[in-house]
């Protein structure tokens, strides 16, 4: 049913309107973007609105594209001229400014124009869902719903779908399958209350926390370090994410659920500081005005980050805070972990901590029932609208329910007695781990946590004793079906002996137990490339030949992996750098994350790829079977300077347009479905499959050499490269060239193979790429020299 909406309307080419257009098109859906008619406009620009933010989306930072050629899919259009074109679309999307009245007259011309079938939807924030559409049919309002996209739609995940009063379960479950598998979100369900469910709860967080500074006199440097990382959220914390949505954005969400509500407490909570009024006064709304409670200005030495002194209202040099809990929190590993150190301090800070954290819990246990059907929706919105590592209920089970709500209670709170009466039942947490399977609180009893069949995890199966073989760098997971997967998960999933053995016991696994091999993993990345502290030590202390038996070893495995018997999947997602690009390049098939950065950056270190890179990209380009006459050396070119500037892709798409992935290879909008699509993919290849066959390489030989090399001479008179930089640049266009042999020389892969390793070797010797890797050790970037 998912795949019945083949094309759609947005109404209205804002900043959101505009970047849902574009996430619709990175969907491949054809999307019409209307707004209205200019004032004045002749008959030229009468489209003039939408064709301009079509415009803008090109130039975003972050892009709101995968590929700019997905800009085609989009089709700037006019409310005047062409409303009636909704009948050529399976869905609309209403993107109008916040109001009510604007809102419902917009839904009476569409409703002039609608024909049964078509899926009609709000992107409100919070305005009632069944006001909205109360002066239509029922009809109408039977396929009339709300879906809230978070900003920017391509990379927040979270879809608040809300249903009106009237609309069919039908449609819910198709919006809801559509959101989820061809746009990629993460769907919660909400009720049709103020805010609906992440604002809500998150504008109630920031504005208790907001009180919490102004009464105990935190400064805003304090209060950030506090409401970060080191309570599980984003880097931007309070401060630097309300500049970023916009402080007049917040002042206006505020005000919505406060006339909205009726207790007169929870009103209170909602009443908006004199703080916020003032900046909103000023103009001083965040980054789009350029300050807000932060302020960017230019210095002699660069850029330099201001923050509000609240007292004086003026911007002053950034403080760094430093406390016992910060530093504690700081030095935990994970979120549960971090959280108990920071809340057990005793200073400042982890009072801070507490009074946010308690008024936070309290309140989400409030709105259970009210704004969402249970725990789970809560939670799910937290993590995915606003970022939280964990949501509030995994938040009190990690903190110790029974402990916190002690501690409430003799504060003089006021905990919902569903609450404590599941506490005197005898439960501990509201989540429960049991037989791989996740229970929740629900109706005073634990509930199965149910997951669509796309989601598979890796840890639920490894609970479930799913586990086929294991070391410390990976392991070898049965996925059903006949089908393995093999994940990674040493620390940033970066590839050593261990992982490297597990690969070549996996095969022999798969060689007599299953139909396929799939490489994936659920960490935070893919895999960051190879484990570059131990190349550093064996190189520093001139291990030569532990440096070459581990390059060795890198490449027979990849090699070994490509003319396996059964079929490979590789399944990037998120980061998969140098080591982890060529883990990817032996598979029969590439099924990526839509978002995959993906690229071969170790000259960033130094170096150039050595497992096996630099062959299969020459091998993709000049096979033995292709054309003798073919003249590649353009492509080798590209290919060259794509290595040479450690380029990585924007997206999955985008490594298809830079040359990392075939055509064959397939990318997804979800991360959640991942390993099943790969899965299925194993599958479709296990049918008949055979091995592929070995091939010589046709190589451009010294003169392709020549030709690189002056390109890289070129770079250095631009002032683009170092003298270290060209040298890197020689030795890769010496591998990629085939050595000193002349045009056209046929040479094996394990040939190219040996190129690689030995400039690889000699590179590991130089001082200068030490010091690159080094300082990517120890600062976690390039190091120019």
């Amino acid at each position: 049913m998912h795949d019945q909406i083949k094309k759609a309307a947005v109404i209205g080419s804002g900043v959101m309107g505009a970047s849902i257009a574009a996430h619709l098109a990175n969907a491949g859906i054809p999307t019409l973007l209307m707004d209205i008619v200019p004032k004045d406009a002749d008959t030229k620009n009468r489209n003039q609105l939408a064709i301009s933010a079509i415009k803008k989306l090109n130039k975003q930072n972050p892009a709101p594209f995968y590929d700019q050629h997905a800009a085609r899919l989009i089709t700037p259009l006019n409310l005047e001229d062409d409303l009636y074109r909704i009948k050529e679309v399976d869905w609309v999307i209403e993107v109008v400014v916040e109001n009510l009245e604007i809102k419902q007259q917009l839904y009476q011309k569409i409703s002039g124009f609608w024909e049964k079938g078509t899926i009609v939807s709000s992107n409100t924030s919070g305005i009632s869902i069944n006001e909205m559409a109360s002066g239509c049919s029922q009809e109408f309002q039977e396929h009339f719903l709300g879906t809230h996209f978070f900003n920017p739609p391509r990379y927040m995940k979270l879809l608040e779908v809300i249903p009106g009063k009237y609309t069919k379960p039908e449609i819910l479950e198709q919006m809801t399958r559509f959101s989820e598998k061809t746009l990629g979100k993460k769907v919660v369900r909400c009720k049709d209350t103020p805010n609906f469910i992440a604002n809500r709860i998150g504008t109630h967080g920031m504005l208790v926390t907001l009180k919490e500074m102004i009464k105990n006199g935190y400064s805003i440097e304090e209060v950030d370090a506090v409401t970060g990382p080191a309570m599980g959220r984003p880097k931007s914390a309070t401060f630097r994410t309300l500049d970023l949505v916009g402080i007049d954005t917040f002042y206006f969400v505020s005000n919505n659920v406060y006339k909205k509500l009726e207790d007169p407490n929870e009103k209170e909570i909602f009443h908006v500081p004199q703080l916020l009024h003032d900046l909103v006064e000023k103009g001083w709304i965040g980054e789009k005005a350029g300050q807000g409670f932060y302020k960017k200005i230019r210095t002699e030495k660069g850029k330099q980050i201001l923050s509000l002194n609240l007292q004086t209202h003026d911007y002053e040099p950034m403080s760094k805070p430093k406390g016992a809990s910060l530093e504690a929190a700081k030095l935990a590993k994970g979120t549960p972990k971090k959280l108990k150190a920071l809340l057990a301090g005793g200073d400042r800070y982890s009072e801070l901590a507490w009074n946010v954290t308690k008024q936070m819990l309290i309140y989400s246990a409030e709105k259970v029932g009210e704004i969402a059907d249970s725990i789970v929706e809560i939670d799910e919105a937290m993590k995915w609208g606003f970022n939280w590592e964990l949501g509030p209920f995994e938040t009190w089970d990690a903190i110790g329910l029974e402990k916190s709500v002690k501690r409430m209670e003799a504060e003089g709170l006021t905990v919902p007695t569903w609450v404590t009466d599941w506490i005197a039942d005898g439960h501990t947490s509201f989540y429960e781990q049991k037989e791989g399977e996740r229970f929740y609180v629900s109706r005073s009893e634990y509930q199965k946590l149910e997951k669509a069949p796309e989601e598979i995890s890796l840890a639920q199966l490894k609970a479930k004793n799913k586990v086929v073989r294991s070391n410390s760098g990976a392991s070898l997971i049965d996925i059903g079906d006949g089908i393995a997967c093999l994940e990674f998960h040493s620390p940033n999933n970066a590839i050593g002996a261990d992982i490297l053995t597990m690969i070549q016991q996996s095969t022999e696994e798969v060689k007599n137990q299953f139909d396929g091999l799939v490489i994936a993993n659920q960490g935070r990345n893919f895999c960051v490339g190879a484990n570059l502290m131990i190349l550093l030590m064996e190189a520093q202390d001139e291990e030569w030949d532990e440096v070459d038996q581990i390059i060795r070893m890198f490449q027979n495995t990849m090699y070994n992996l490509k003319h396996f018997e059964k079929p490979v999947v590789a399944a990037p997602h998120r980061m998969a750098l140098g080591g982890g690009v060529e883990v990817c390049l032996p598979a029969d098939q590439v099924v990526a994350s839509a978002e995959t950065y993906y690229g071969l950056v170790e000259v960033g270190v130094g170096l150039i790829p050595a497992g096996g890179g630099c062959k299969e990209y020459m091998l993709r380009l000049s096979p033995e079977s292709a054309p003798r006459d073919r003249d590649i050396q353009a492509d080798v070119n590209r290919v060259f300077e794509t290595i040479a500037t450690a380029k990585v892709s924007t997206s999955a798409a985008h490594a298809k347009k830079l040359g990392y992935m075939c055509e064959t290879d397939d990318f997804i909008m979800n991360e959640g479905h991942l390993i099943y699509e790969a899965k299925q993919a194993a599958l479709k290849l296990a049918n008949g499959y055979k091995p592929k066959g070995r091939e010589n390489i046709r190589v451009t030989g010294r003169e392709g050499k020549a030709i690189m090399k002056l390109g890289a001479r070129q770079m250095q008179m631009a002032g683009y490269a170092s003298d270290h930089d060209v040298l890197i640049a020689g030795k890769l266009a010496h591998v990629l060239a085939g050595g000193d042999v002349p045009k056209g020389t046929l040479v094996s892969e394990q040939y190219m193979l040996d190129l690689e390793r030995e400039a690889f070797l000699s590179l590991c010797g130089e001082p200068k790429t030490q010091q690159r890797m080094q300082h990517m050790l120890s600062k976690g970037k390039p190091l120019r020299n």
